[in-house]
């Protein structure tokens, strides 16, 4: 399976912001964009001329490295949400926070999107009490989705129970005795905090 295996922090330094892609290292100190706020490369520092389709494509960026998708799995990804009926950004919004990677992550399971990607491919993560591998898959509304036993032991699973506090979304109801994550509805976009502007998005690959 194709993914992208370089440094990460270089991802958030091209995009001049955070996107939160190391787990804790990104709330520290030790986060390169801290002492390095400007885009890799020789002429990081050098003055770049902004355009339309410099911010459209930016905007893009970001998105597919904040959800951790190549441009293939992104390009269908819209081409779903522009076949539905409803506005054509949010909508893709919607898709990309149902992923099941992403609900993992946002029910505090993993540390960072990335984990909660190993975690899936690793079997450890169930729907509705059967397994599944695939970290795109869509979750719906009234879907369970919990650790397996094995999962729910592990050291890291454990620390990640015990130090991350990150406030769980609307959408989501996280039981905190059984560790089970319940998708209440569908999120709406005021309920999706990632600093992206999708019309942008939209009007990029509507040229």
């Amino acid at each position: 399976m194709a993914r992208y295996t370089g440094p990460v922090c270089r991802l958030c330094r091209r995009e001049r912001m955070k996107l939160f892609l190391k787990g804790a290292k990104c709330d520290s100190m030790r986060c390169p964009i801290e002492r390095r706020p400007y885009p890799p490369g020789m002429h990081g520092r050098g003055r770049i001329r902004e355009s339309e389709y410099l911010l459209q494509l930016r905007e893009k960026q970001k998105a597919k490295r904040i959800y951790g998708l190549l441009e293939k799995q992104f390009r269908n990804l819209y081409k779903q949400a522009n076949g539905q009926a409803g506005i054509t950004g949010e909508i893709l919004l919607q898709m990309l926070e149902l992923r099941l990677d992403n609900v993992v992550f946002r029910a505090n399971y993993s540390a960072s999107r990335n984990q909660a990607r190993q975690f899936v491919r690793h079997g450890h993560v169930l729907v509705n009490g059967k397994r599944v591998t695939i970290p795109s898959f869509q979750v719906r509304r009234g879907d369970v989705i919990e650790l397996g036993p094995k999962a729910t032991s592990m050291i890291v699973v454990r620390h990640n129970f015990d130090t991350l506090d990150r406030a769980v979304p609307q959408w989501l109801e996280v039981s905190s005795t059984d560790h089970k994550t319940t998708v209440r509805d569908l999120p709406l976009r005021e309920q999706i905090d990632v600093p992206v502007r999708e019309q942008l998005i939209v009007e990029l690959y509507s040229k």
